[in-house]
C-alpha cells in the first residue's frame, strides 16, 4: 500500500493541485482525498490527471450526475474499489436517490453480462451499428 502524504507535507506543486482542486470543491486543502495523497509524490502524474478530472467534470451537455453516474459505471467495470466508493458517494451527493442506485445497478449489471456474451459467442457487429 502506498504512503500516503498528507498536504501539511507535500511538495509546493503536490499542494498547488490540491489547492486548485480543494477551492472547487469548497473543503480544506488538509481533507483531500486519499488519491490526491497517493499521487503527491508523483506531481507531474498528479498534474494530469487533475487537469483530466476538472476538464471531464466542467460544464457540459451532460448533467453532474450523469457525469457520476458513468464514471461510478466504469469503476464497477474495472472493480476499483476506492473510485466505486468515492463516485458513489459523490452521485448521491448529486442527487442519486436509493431508486436510482437500484435501476442504475441493474443496467450495469445488464450491460456486464451482455459485453460478455457478445464477446463470448464472437458476435460481429451490425452494419446498422458501424456508423457511430
Amino acid at each position: 500500500m502506498p504512503k500516503l502524504t498528507e498536504y501539511k507535507d507535500m511538495s509546493p506543486r503536490a499542494k498547488a493541485v490540491v489547492e486548485d482542486i480543494a477551492k472547487r470543491r469548497t473543503v480544506d486543502p488538509a481533507q483531500i482525498n486519499n488519491v490526491w495523497k497517493a499521487l503527491a509524490k508523483h506531481p507531474a502524474v498528479m498534474e494530469r490527471f487533475a487537469e483530466e478530472m476538472k476538464a471531464a467534470f466542467a460544464p457540459g451537455k451532460l448533467d453532474p450526475l450523469t457525469k457520476e453516474l458513468v464514471y461510478l459505471a466504469v469503476s464497477i467495470a474495472n472493480q476499483c474499489d476506492y473510485c466505486i466508493a468515492s463516485h458513489g458517494t459523490m452521485a448521491r451527493a448529486k442527487g442519486m436517490t436509493d431508486e436510482m442506485h437500484e435501476e442504475f445497478m441493474a443496467v450495469v449489471l445488464a450491460a456486464q453480462k451482455g459485453n460478455k456474451i457478445a464477446m463470448a459467442y464472437r458476435v460481429p457487429v451490425d452494419a446498422a451499428f458501424e456508423e457511430m
